[in-house]
């Protein structure tokens, strides 16, 4: 991977404090996923982590001796750019999969495919993509510096993912994170992940929130930050 180059814009920042999935309007294009109050259109796929609704966000709740938990969109996507706030309690790892799948015919339905990390941990890799159930890291954040110092531990942060072609870019609190080049999926669900805990009793009872899910599937290339906003693609 070669020099990392930042050159964020004022236009960038402006957008970071976008409006929120309740204030947006079908004429800017933007479609939310969560209507606040109801898990109307998603459902659980793989684990036994329970989802709530609290206070306007989808809440996960980890729990022990639970495989990865996933609650996915019913409906594919293809291209896409989606944006959302989470906040993660304590070193819990978490993740949104995006265009991905979960197939009787593929490991008994695993959930597989991109997503995007949220990582607390000293190693600090929140918004690399990683390949749920396939390939593992696709876009670490080991030299990318500025990326790893993005995401502010036990806040809300602002995710944005933009998923065009084979190009799949990923921004956290509007610094870019990932900027992967990958055509092994073109469509898929989305899905909001608390990972599995196996032993560790002092997570069990953590969570994690998102808030302000919402997605644009049209006109993608005006509304893109990659024109002013880039990092070594891989």
């Amino acid at each position: 991977m070669k020099k990392i180059i930042l050159p964020i814009t004022l236009t960038v920042l402006a957008m970071i404090g976008g409006c929120s999935s309740g204030e947006t309007t079908a004429a800017e294009g933007w479609q939310s996923l969560f209507d606040g109050k109801t898990l109307n259109g998603w459902h659980q796929i793989n684990g036994s982590a329970p989802y709530t609704v609290e206070n306007g966000a989808i809440v996960g709740t980890a729990v022990l001796k639970s495989k990865n938990s996933f609650l996915a969109t019913k409906q594919v996507y293809g291209d896409f750019i989606m944006e959302f706030d989470t906040k993660v309690d304590g070193e819990l790892n978490s993740g949104v999969q995006f265009r991905s799948l979960s197939k009787a015919s593929y490991q008994n339905g695993r959930v597989h495919g991109y997503q995007l990390e949220i990582d607390p941990s000293s190693r600090s890799w929140t918004g690399g993509i990683f390949d749920e159930g396939r390939s593992l890291w696709l876009y670490p954040l080991s030299k990318n510096e500025p990326g790893r110092k993005a995401y502010n531990k036990g806040e809300w942060n602002k995710f944005r993912i933009e998923a065009i072609g084979n190009s799949l870019r990923t921004y956290v609190n509007g610094i870019p994170t990932s900027n992967l080049i990958d055509n092994q999926t073109a469509e898929g669900f989305f899905a909001l992940q608390v990972h599995g805990i196996k032993d560790n009793k002092s997570k069990v009872g953590t969570q994690v929130r998102w808030r302000n899910l919402r997605i644009k599937t049209e006109n993608l290339s005006n509304e893109a930050w990659s024109k002013g906003n880039t990092i070594d693609q891989i």
